[in-house]
């Protein structure tokens, strides 16, 4: 018996309830019935043709039969499909004959029974499924948790726009930040891979064997296939590719598995500068009661959900750079190789759900150290000599970056009052000079706060 603990996979084990939501899309049942979904869908717009006469207008009772088939679609009627499969050794063939044998009493039906799956290759029905699963997952799973980590770092770059910081550039003191306008760096680089995601085109085809409609022009060589195409797939919701071998050939999926990519890179770097601040002592988390961080350490309070968010986003890259690099392309007309692919996209999401959830635990566990922040700003006086040589070179005083340079490089007793002393030996204007004297680590941001506050 399967079970959250027998489960091979972390995501049907371990991790079954954060990717729940990704369940009931992508699994063998999310897959069969969005074939069903389609397969009904496309009998009922060919019934409502008035060109394909051999298929009178379905009645009202029947289209609404017809829609509930999907709609109430259940685990019973999947398992009745795969019964059938077992026979066909054929997924989307067991469809079509599951559909002729629930619909063999209705009396509309009977006589038009072989529009089930007309002119169709097997193609035409799954492309169309996995478009629609894709727009929901996106729609309604990973758009919406990502949004969620956006609207987190909205929060903590207001909250912390002020806190100023010393940052670090190869790793070396630099000048200094605030906190805040960290946040708002990654919350602006995931709010443009937001927007790209919601603009994305998602295609669709269902044009034949190979793209060119011959099935359809041998029953019917007058209708305009290619319009019919085109308003079935746009009224399902997706945008229609008019060139296409037996397969939509991908691009567009491609597309959105590099787009999540570079979201999820966005994150491991996130998850990365977080992870160092908490070992700094930027950040201290919050306890929780009867929680333990270590077996042999009490003290210990690691950063496990930034931990976890880095490593499933990267599991995540690797499957969906896979997917980015493969499914586009397929020998001549169509291979199978996509086939096996296409059913690990919700692994690929699922992967990235987990990582996106762990990433919004550990922002909730956040509690800013400002004494640590300030105690590493108090002893970094040497960052004034950036504006120090840069008001230098404004009067055209020489080799001013040399000057501080030599000052500074390696000092380790620079400080407040040797720094005082180099200024007032300038001569400086006495406005450049008043504004040099009142420059402290704390006060030397430039716009970091203004930038902080600005980024919704």
């Amino acid at each position: 018996m399967i079970s959250a603990l027998t489960a091979i996979s972390p995501i049907d084990g371990r991790y079954s309830d954060k990717t729940e939501p990704l369940r009931e899309i992508y699994s063998e049942y999310g897959l069969i019935h969005n074939r069903v979904k389609i397969e009904i869908l496309w009998l009922i717009a060919l019934s409502k043709d008035k060109e394909i006469k051999e298929v009178p207008k379905f009645s009202a009772k029947l289209v609404a039969k017809l829609h509930n088939i999907y709609m109430n679609f259940n685990q019973n009627d999947a398992k009745s499909i795969k019964k059938i499969e077992k026979v066909t050794n054929h997924d989307v063939k067991a469809i079509e004959y599951w559909l002729k044998n629930s619909l063999k009493n209705e009396k509309e039906i009977i006589k038009v029974s072989e529009f089930i799956h007309f002119a169709c290759t097997s193609e035409d029905i799954n492309n169309l499924a996995y478009a629609l699963m894709l727009k929901e997952s996106l729609n309604k799973v990973l758009i919406p948790s990502i949004e969620s980590v956006l609207k987190q770092f909205y929060m903590f770059s207001t909250k912390f726009s002020e806190i100023s910081m010393l940052a670090k550039t190869h790793g070396q003191t630099a000048s200094p930040t605030t906190m805040g306008k960290e946040f708002a760096n990654f919350g602006y680089r995931l709010k443009r891979q937001i927007v790209q995601l919601k603009d994305q085109e998602i295609l669709g085809k269902i044009n034949g064997a190979v793209g060119n409609f011959n099935a359809h022009i041998s029953a019917y060589p007058k209708k305009n296939w290619q319009k019919f195409s085109k308003e079935f797939i746009t009224t399902i919701g997706l945008t229609y590719n008019p060139y296409t071998t037996q397969i939509e050939p991908h691009d567009y999926m491609a597309e959105i598995f590099q787009n999540i990519s570079r979201v999820n890179n966005i994150l491991i770097d996130f998850n990365r500068d977080i992870w160092t601040y908490i070992s700094n002592g930027y950040f201290k988390q919050k306890t929780i009661k009867n929680e333990v961080g270590s077996s042999t350490m009490p003290h210990k309070v690691n950063p496990i959900d930034f931990e976890n968010s880095e490593g499933n986003l990267g599991l995540s890259n690797t499957l969906l750079n896979h997917f980015a690099m493969k499914l586009p392309i397929s020998r001549l007309q169509r291979d199978l190789t996509d086939s096996t692919v296409l059913r690990n996209i919700g692994l690929a999401f699922s992967y990235s759900l987990i990582a996106y959830k762990s990433c919004s635990k550990g922002l909730t566990k956040l509690e800013l150290n400002k004494i640590i922040i300030s105690q590493d700003l108090s002893q970094s006086w040497e960052v004034l000599a950036e504006p120090i040589q840069t008001v230098m070179r404004k009067n055209k005083i020489k080799n001013p970056y040399e000057k501080l340079k030599d000052l500074t490089r390696g000092n380790q007793n620079i400080n407040k009052e040797s720094l005082h002393s180099f200024i007032k030996l300038l001569k400086l204007p006495k406005k450049d000079e008043d504004y040099l004297l009142k420059l402290t680590p704390q006060n030397y941001i430039g716009l970091a706060t203004l930038l902080a506050k600005k980024f919704k």
